[in-house]
């Protein structure tokens, strides 16, 4: 990564990234060295890219297939490959608190790896932020690779060949009864996926729950939540989390095989948030991993 200049953002994970550009179209050595980089480092930020939707997606595009968006998908059988994190509408109206679009995405506020619900899930997300309120709005992250690394033998042994199923529909009805639209739940059933995953080009290990994360395949409810819940807490202790504050011109990748993140609420009624996410779908199940 000779072109990059790095500066490490947390003790566990994450890079500040300067000294290129990420408009397209890219060298193919520049795609790899990205590719390295969100391998070793589960999240980075390249300051003052300023891209713009066309921009974006060509973007990521160079790292994989984009994944289309679930929601639009399920509710109406469009693909279409964006996503809108904030309380700004097509048109650049304000969306308060109490806006049905505002609510649903308190459900990001919870813990969770997107898209582990769908089948085959994400490679990484990749947010280009346009406008941030001036208090709160922040996203916390933590790394499922250093909770894995802190786990005794013992623990690595029992939780190896477990089998987890995710479930949209179980995660969003924290949210409220209307989150989720009969036919938006129709195309998210239930999912199998590894509890423990490895990096395919390093070998690192990480355990993959979350707010998805329903059960554990084959054993009782109790006991799966306490084991669950348990991996998800340790994990998110507080010295394990790494705040981020968005900045207008940010563009943002996150691991999503590996890293756990969560939302920080606003207060959308007094303060415009608008920033535009994509992602890259992963290879496949993680079962045929």
């Amino acid at each position: 990564m000779t072109e990059f200049e790095t500066e490490p953002l947390h003790d566990d994970f994450g890079a500040r990234i300067t000294g290129v550009d990420l408009t397209p179209p890219l060298a193919p050595e520049t795609v790899e060295a990205i590719r390295e980089a969100i391998d070793e480092h589960s999240l980075l930020i390249f300051p003052d890219q300023g891209l713009d939707d066309g921009a974006q997606l060509a973007f990521t595009g160079l790292l994989g297939e984009p994944e289309p968006n679930h929601v639009i998908l399920g509710q109406t059988g469009r693909r279409e490959y964006f996503g809108t994190i904030g309380n700004i509408d097509a048109e650049g109206r304000q969306m308060g608190n109490d806006h049905r679009h505002v609510r649903f995405l308190t459900g990001n506020n919870m813990w969770h790896s997107d898209s582990s619900f769908r089948e085959v899930p994400s490679f990484v997300s990749i947010m280009s932020v346009h406008e941030v309120p001036e208090e709160g709005g922040e996203t916390l992250y933590v790394s499922a690779r250093a909770a894995y690394d802190r786990l005794s033998e013992a623990e690595r042994d029992e939780i190896d060949p477990l089998v987890t199923i995710h479930d949209y529909v179980f995660s969003r009805s924290r949210v409220g009864p209307d989150a989720v639209t009969p036919s938006h739940a129709a195309s998210l059933p239930p999912v199998r996926q590894r509890l423990v995953r490895a990096n395919p080009r390093t070998g690192r290990r990480n355990y993959y729950v979350g707010s998805h994360a329903k059960t554990i395949e084959g054993w009782e409810d109790a006991r799966s939540r306490d084991l669950l819940d348990d991996l998800l807490a340790r994990a998110t202790r507080p010295e394990h989390v790494y705040t981020l504050r968005w900045w207008p011109g940010d563009l943002v990748i996150w691991d999503n095989r590996c890293l756990l993140h969560r939302g920080v609420g606003y207060d959308a009624d007094r303060y415009r948030r608008l920033m535009r996410q994509t992602r890259v779908a992963g290879r496949c199940n993680t079962l045929a991993e």
